[in-house]
């Protein structure tokens, strides 16, 4: 009895000990924040344009105000991704979410936060680049992102993520490229031979 007695206190003090440590890490929270400080954004720039980056391919951005809207094709065309968000002076903040293409299901897409932080050319970089995390689901922070706008590239949101069957590997079975001509007429059977 005395033994029983002893294991219920110890289950008890240990529900109540770890219930304050497990809950600590569950929902609710904000997601961890960059510190960082916006400047200016430089007279005449605008983040409107196509970055590139060597783990994230083309990244074709389009400012309208402060909003600013994306996507991006990674190099190996395996995953495409989104993203808007707001800039405020040199800093652009943003939600993302990355598809991955031909899988369905819970693990098909990844979601969270982001921010860029854009910088001028200078003497020793001729181009625009910027430099950033992304994290995962509340997290603005996590892998780093850095890339360089590319020269006489216009964006074209359109031309990235959910066409259809081709994202899937099913080719263009639905498109207008139709062959031309008309179809030969069957061959006649062979007789058997004796």
């Amino acid at each position: 009895m005395k033994l029983t007695r002893r294991l219920w206190m110890v289950a008890a003090l240990a529900a109540t000990m770890g219930l304050p440590l497990m809950t600590a890490g569950c929902g609710g929270g904000q997601g961890k924040t960059a510190d960082i400080t916006p400047g200016e954004m430089p007279a005449g720039s605008s983040w409107t344009g196509v970055w590139y980056s060597e783990l994230y391919g083309y990244l074709h951005l389009v400012q309208d105000g402060d909003a600013v809207a994306g996507k991006w094709l990674r190099p190996h065309k395996d995953r495409w991704g989104e993203l808007k968000g707001k800039m405020t002076g040199d800093i652009l903040r943003f939600e993302w979410s990355e598809h991955t293409i031909g899988l369905i299901g819970p693990n098909a897409e990844k979601k969270g936060r982001g921010y860029f932080k854009f910088s001028p050319p200078t003497a020793t970089q001729a181009f625009d680049t910027f430099a950033g995390e992304i994290g995962r689901d509340k997290d603005e922070t996590g892998e780093p992102w850095d890339a360089v706008r590319q020269k006489d590239m216009a964006p074209d949101l359109a031309s990235i993520g959910g066409t259809g069957a081709s994202d899937l590997g099913g080719g263009d079975w639905d498109s207008e490229n139709k062959e031309q001509g008309s179809p030969e007429a069957p061959a006649e059977p062979q007789a058997p031979s004796p």
